[in-house]
């Protein structure tokens, strides 16, 4: 290990899902933030649920929970990047086109004339993380 990264404070370490500590700190408010954004987005049940990767029981049942059970790294890397591409979509349009563009038809490449939303849905995390990156880079003009 280099000199440099033995003075690192555990308080500075890089956060990430894999530690259980960590997952359960942020599941409630990540659970909150999904809730809400699926309301905004006007998900269906079916939708929601499998943009988690969980049955719509369990969705039903995680949609109830006061204080949720920890979510799995998969489920916080889900939600963080759906979270990613609401805030990018508010930055690049005005509130109701944002909330309407996941689910229009696009023509560029990376959507293959499906919706955002369904590529999502088809592609799981991989997709999302591309739609992400895609929203970022149209944001950013590139």
């Amino acid at each position: 290990m280099s000199v440099a990264l033995q003075h690192i404070a555990p308080e500075t370490e890089r956060q990430d899902f894999s530690s259980l500590a960590d997952r359960a700190r942020l599941s409630a408010v990540a659970l909150k933030a999904y809730r809400r954004l699926a309301d905004v987005w006007g998900l269906t049940g079916q939708q929601a649920a499998a943009l988690l990767d969980v049955s719509i029981s369990t969705w039903e049942r995680m949609k109830q929970e006061a204080k949720p059970k920890s979510l799995s790294q998969d489920q916080l890397t889900r939600i963080s990047a759906l979270v990613g591409i609401y805030k990018g979509l508010h930055l690049l349009f005005a509130d109701d086109m944002a909330d309407r563009w996941i689910k229009l038809e696009n023509k560029a490449p990376l959507f293959a004339r499906m919706s955002p939303l369904d590529s999502m849905i088809k592609g799981g995390i991989p997709q999302m993380l591309d739609v992400r990156r895609y929203v970022d880079a149209v944001r950013g003009g590139l």
